[in-house]
């Protein structure tokens, strides 16, 4: 039961608009909560449609959980209107201009602090709006940065770009060794984000080092993981920044995901499968396959020997490849093997469901916990941003995964070529399904980390403790003040 000390503590929750940031920081609100905090989320009108349901949860389980909406700035940013989630954007090209309109709510959210009575306990910032560092110093605000991302990759990352180790290497497709880490992890620059591998990114460059000053300041991250699942790369970043707190593996704090009584397509489907022989294939809310990637991977589908979903995101859908599929007749040669899921998909509820066997997907870090969570092996088909990170992470440390062989960032999150081959697609499920051998080791070690995250989370665990110790010290900051 939480103290009426805890009941007092209020938190400032100010997230990136973008969906693969608002779930994150939504479980972490319902954890806070469920601590007896009080909560409130900085969103835009329209993203905080998206969470209604979410809201309504909260209410039903007496959670502390409220919206500050803000108005998103799209006409003064050059962006078409609507265009408050980065998941909205016609292109990559209008990043830039997204990116300005969110540090343009700086002045509504400083405005709306001066006004109310009592200043929040604690601003709990993206590491991507570096502007609350100014904000929590003027009116004297504890802050913390929440990262979506895991602590290997922020270890990784910072370790690539105080040694420059990449710098030295001519060719994009030369390896190099991460330098310091308690793994050999090899990178090319081909795979490294733009910011890193390209001599025209100054603009990312001076972004980056904004959002790492910020971090600096803040007294603390939180961080979507859990140490059980990277505990040297915890100690590792530890160095770096004043204090690190773990306390996921976020997505456990869905009450729903365990619930398998949906009548839908796609649950159905699954009731007819064996345990643990269903691939799911999902690429993430950013992601972008080109039609013809789009028809390799169908095809890599059909040809191998299980059972399949297949998530096409709302990017990639087109007439084109709506029209290839039905000449084709795939979805009725196929009715008995697979089923096509247009759009969004429950994710985490697909996962955890006892007949998935492997999971195809864009090493996006939220896909990858909740497989974690899971405890699915990955097969892994990284695209842009810190997704090659991950990768290495599946592949090499945890070995919980088999890679599809991309070799290359795609540009712009537009997948014009076709980087992966239907039989790349085959031979990769064949591997990750492997009976025995390799497979079989893949699949116990991924049953060992499902039991840790799930550990973790639970009372006494280490998320569990690291979440009270971090409410702790916040809550000794403002008696102390």
């Amino acid at each position: 039961m939480a103290s009426s000390k805890t009941m007092q503590l209020h938190f400032l929750l100010v997230p990136l608009m973008s969906q693969s940031h608002l779930i994150p920081f939504t479980h972490m609100a319902k954890l806070l909560a469920s601590q007896g905090t009080s909560i409130t989320i900085v969103l835009t009108p329209l993203n905080a449609s998206r969470f209604n349901n979410f809201i309504d949860e909260a209410k039903a389980s007496n959670l502390k959980i409220k919206f500050h909406l803000i108005p998103f700035p799209c006409f003064q940013a050059g962006l078409p209107e609507g265009c408050e989630n980065i998941d909205t954007l016609p292109s990559f090209e209008y990043q830039p201009r997204f990116f300005h309109a969110s540090n343009m709510l700086q002045d509504p959210l400083e405005k709306w602090l001066s006004q109310i009575e009592t200043l929040p306990s604690c601003i709990i910032s993206d590491i991507c709006l570096p502007w609350t560092a100014s904000i929590a110093s003027k009116f004297n605000i504890p802050r913390v940065i929440f990262h979506i991302i895991s602590c290997f990759t922020l270890l990784c990352s910072h370790n690539i770009a105080i040694s420059k180790v990449h710098e030295s290497v001519t060719s994009m497709t030369k390896t190099f060794v991460v330098p310091d880490l308690p793994h050999r992890i090899e990178f090319t620059k081909s795979q490294l984000p733009e910011a890193m591998r390209s001599q025209d990114s100054k603009g990312w460059e001076d972004t980056i080092d904004q959002f790492k000053a910020s971090e600096i300041l803040a007294q603390g991250i939180l961080i979507n993981s859990f140490e059980e699942l990277e505990m040297l790369y915890v100690k590792g970043y530890e160095k770096v920044v004043k204090k690190v707190w773990c306390i996921g593996p976020l997505s456990l704090h869905d009450n729903k995901a365990s619930i398998y009584d949906d009548e839908s397509e796609c649950f159905n489907f699954l009731a007819t499968k064996k345990p643990c022989s269903v691939i799911y294939a999902c690429f993430g809310s950013l992601s972008r396959l080109s039609v013809s990637q789009s028809k390799e991977l169908a095809l890599g589908l059909e040809a191998s020997n299980h059972a399949f979903i297949w998530v096409i995101g709302k990017k990639d859908f087109s007439e084109e490849l709506e029209k290839w599929l039905v000449d084709e007749k795939y979805e009725d040669r196929n009715k008995e093997k697979g089923i096509i899921i247009r759009g969004w998909a429950p994710q985490v509820k697909i996962l955890s469901h006892p007949n998935i066997g492997a999971f195809l997907t864009h090493c996006g870090w939220n896909s990858t916990l909740e497989a974690v969570a899971a405890g699915v092996p990955m097969i892994t088909w990284p695209m842009f941003a810190e997704q090659f990170y991950n990768e290495k992470f599946i592949v090499h440390v945890l070995n919980i995964g088999v890679r599809v062989g991309v070799e290359v960032v795609v540009d712009n999150m537009e997948g014009e070529k076709v980087l992966v081959k239907k039989e790349d697609v085959k031979n990769s499920i064949e591997n990750v399904m492997e009976q025995g051998g390799e497979g079989e080791h893949r699949r116990k070690r991924a049953k060992e980390l499902k039991e840790m995250a799930h550990k973790a989370v639970q009372e006494g665990g280490s998320s569990n403790t690291n979440c009270k110790l971090f409410i702790h010290q916040i809550m000794g900051q403002i008696h102390n003040n």
